[in-house]
């Protein structure tokens, strides 16, 4: 039995067993119309089993849903390890088999670290991930620069990605006192991953545009912008959930869903908060990093 009809038989049951006590209920208030203690009682005891039926029933499916979000992020971490340790193993395969020119013989290497820098990447989500969700502050704070942190994140990103300056802009008047007091390593990583999903959900034309500012002087605004598949009004609050992937009509979306929770979590812990809008599917998106501004005296 899939979790689909699992659920779907769980819903049944829970409406049959609901009407039943209804039933019941009606019933006892018919036989018992006469009695006050006798039905107040009655009345009381059915209403109590109809809530608890009711809590289980959601709490049960709850837990369906979330163990299908787990066997999709097992599935997707899988994927993203098997599929760079494969391509490794042939290259190193066919290095160690038969001579291959100096060209090639460079070509394998430059995509080896690629596929090296892949599996990095998905064990450090991953370990991020589980820090995120036991650390409640952060350990170490300094005063950080978010419009050079952000260039510098900009030119990692465009040689990850092989873009042309213009697939990857940042506006060009940036503020000299945009500082926050965080960790820098931790900043970089939120960074990254929200430019990494607006390369990915780009589709064929990336156009992403990134933009520092400060609105106030008590706060730092962090905006990334893409004309890519743009997400459903329905999504907006929900891709910030651990193992939740958008995929946008029945696309294959490479990652392991913690992007975006990984994401919240960081900025959380300095104090901030992130959104996201879009027009809907097919119109882009916008996320929306603001932090506390650290006033340098």
């Amino acid at each position: 039995m899939t979790r689909r009809t699992a659920t779907i038989v769980v819903v049944t049951l829970c409406v049959v067993l609901v009407a039943a006590a209804l039933t019941l209920n009606i019933g006892w208030i018919y036989v018992n119309a006469r009695s006050l203690l006798p039905l107040v009682l009655g009345v009381v005891a059915f209403a109590l089993i109809i809530a608890g039926i009711i809590v289980y029933t959601v709490f049960l499916v709850r837990e369906l849903h979330r163990n299908d979000q787990q066997d999709a992020f097992l599935n997707a971490v899988t994927h993203e390890l098997k599929t760079p340790i494969a391509s490794i193993r042939l290259y190193l395969q066919t290095l160690q088999s038969r001579e291959v020119s100096e060209a090639q013989r460079e070509d394998f290497y430059r995509t080896m670290l690629a596929d090296a820098d892949r599996l990095q990447q998905t064990v450090e989500q991953v370990l991020k991930a589980g820090a995120a969700s036991q650390r409640v502050g952060l350990l170490h704070r300094s005063p950080v620069d978010m419009a050079a942190l952000v260039g510098e994140v900009l030119e990692v990103a465009r040689l990850r990605h092989h873009l042309t300056p213009e697939a990857l802009t940042m506006a060009e008047a940036t503020p000299d006192e945009a500082f926050v007091n965080g960790d820098a390593d931790e900043l970089r990583s939120v960074l990254s991953n929200l430019l990494d999903n607006a390369v990915k959900y780009s589709r064929d034309q990336v156009r992403v545009a990134i933009e520092v500012s400060v609105p106030e002087d008590e706060l730092v605004r962090v905006r990334v912008s893409d004309q890519g598949v743009g997400i459903p009004h329905a999504q907006l609050k929900r891709i910030f959930r651990r193992f939740h992937r958008f995929q946008w009509r029945g696309s294959k979306v490479k990652g392991t869903g913690l992007g975006l929770y990984i994401v919240r979590s960081i900025v959380r812990q300095h104090g901030g908060r992130v959104s996201a809008t879009s027009d809907g599917e097919g119109r882009g998106s916008t996320f929306t990093i603001e932090l506390p501004r650290m006033v340098r005296t």
